[in-house]
């Protein structure tokens, strides 16, 4: 009797010791299914579930008769931060961007990283409107985000396209709306990116999602120059991380040069001048001061006044600028403006001692927002004057170190705009 009980004592160990054994097991097997379809970077769904994922939505859709959207999302100019700062640098930008996006989203909205600098977002039971909106939200406020970590930190560029079920057609399969919206990121990125754009503007661009590229010499040549554009741009900014890179210790000229590109640009318009002047503005604003690549960083932080020697040094930063900048065919137009941003109305500036309109107008237009930058901010030498103060200091200058058109340009823009005073990093 006693062999017999414990004999079944056994037999229920070994079975309860069995069934901790399976559930620990089915456990585990869940656990390794769940990081199977994890991004291990960022922590959200890889591409692995996106198809599941998207074919359980739009079958949803269908059968409750409810609008349903996806949206791609893609870095502008990814690889130039990854050419600039390494790879676990960029793996970093895109963990802080992961953690964004999911904080934004709704939360029934399922957020996928599709591979490299690429996400999409599953929204549903939100249409063409509610997708374009949610984009918005998503680009405004990546764009007054600052990416990255103490030792440095950037400002992001992304382009988003959305396509939606039923506005967008007939949708045979989920995957069809990721071709769809891939096909208008093309777009947007051909246009420049930092939008979001869905078939509908397509379709006011006058040039059809899907369509077959119109055969027409002026079409064709328009596309070239787009995406000229694109490319000519990435290479404006990857020279500008490149400098980063080899020893830019301004971190002054590092977190103000955005807001110096906003307001060159802006001053250009207001002086209606030409757009083909406003943009070769605007890439010599981003660039202007490239030449401090080639000053130490003792003379560039230094918190006592400069020797006449140091002063000299920090002088020529305009000429390094343009040597760097020449051998890049397609930015000798923007030389004169970099190399000629310290001259002065009355003659006193350098490196030639122009004055007045003999000094390039984008020229011109630069030395107004570089001096403004410079006021507003703290140096290692002094504190940061008041908003008003710079520009009662900018009035004064006028006509004796800043053309005065220029000065009236940009007090006009100020009381316009409304631009978010941010610290950024292109």
């Amino acid at each position: 009797m006693k062999k017999r009980t414990k004999t079944k004592k056994k037999a229920l160990n070994k079975t309860t010791a069995l069934r901790k054994i399976v559930a620990s097991l089915t456990k585990e097997n869940r656990r390794l299914k769940r990081l199977v379809l994890r991004d291990i970077n960022t922590g959200l769904f890889n591409r692995r579930y996106l198809e599941e994922a998207i074919a359980r939505e739009l079958s949803y859709a269908r059968r409750h008769d409810q609008p349903f959207s996806v949206m791609i999302m893609d870095i502008d100019y990814f690889k130039s931060i990854n050419d600039a700062y390494g790879h676990q640098f960029g793996d970093l930008v895109l963990k802080h961007l992961a953690y964004k996006i999911k904080n934004i989203v709704r939360r029934y909205d399922t957020v996928i990283r599709f591979g490299g600098e690429e996400f999409i977002i599953i929204a549903p039971r939100a249409d063409r409107i509610r997708a374009l909106a949610l984009g918005r939200r998503i680009l405004d406020s990546i764009d007054s985000y600052n990416f990255g970590d103490k030792k440095c930190v950037i400002n992001l560029k992304v382009s988003i396209a959305v396509s939606s079920y039923p506005e967008d057609g007939v949708i045979i399969d989920g995957m069809d709306l990721i071709y769809i919206a891939d096909q208008i990121l093309h777009k947007v990125k051909e246009y420049g990116g930092n939008q979001v754009y869905s078939s509908e503007d397509m379709e006011k661009e006058s040039i059809g999602v899907g369509a077959e590229l119109d055969s027409s010499i002026k079409s064709l040549e328009t596309k070239v120059q787009r995406l000229t554009k694109r490319a000519n741009q990435s290479v404006v900014e990857a020279i500008f991380a490149f400098a980063k890179t080899i020893g830019l210790k301004d971190r002054y000229t590092a977190k103000n040069v955005e807001r110096a590109v906003h307001y060159a640009e802006k001053i250009a318009k207001e002086m209606n001048l030409p757009n083909d002047t406003i943009e070769l503005v605007r890439q010599a604003a981003i660039l202007h001061d490239l030449g401090k690549v080639g000053i130490g960083a003792e003379i560039l932080c230094k918190k006592a006044k400069l020797t006449r020697e140091e002063y000299e040094m920090v002088k020529k930063h305009p000429q390094i600028a343009s040597s760097i900048i020449r051998p890049v065919k397609f930015l000798r137009h923007i030389i004169p403006f970099v190399l000629h941003h310290h001259e002065r109305w009355d003659g006193k500036g350098y490196p030639n001692g122009l004055r007045a309109e003999e000094i390039p107008i984008g020229a011109r237009i630069i030395a107004i927002t570089d001096v403004y930058q410079s006021l507003i901010a703290n140096r290692p030498y002094r504190k940061a004057y008041s908003k008003q103060n710079a520009i009662e200091i900018i009035k004064k200058g006028s006509g004796v170190e800043y053309d005065p058109r220029v000065v009236n340009a940009f007090l006009s823009v100020l009381r316009k705009d409304n631009f978010s005073e941010r610290t950024k990093l292109l």
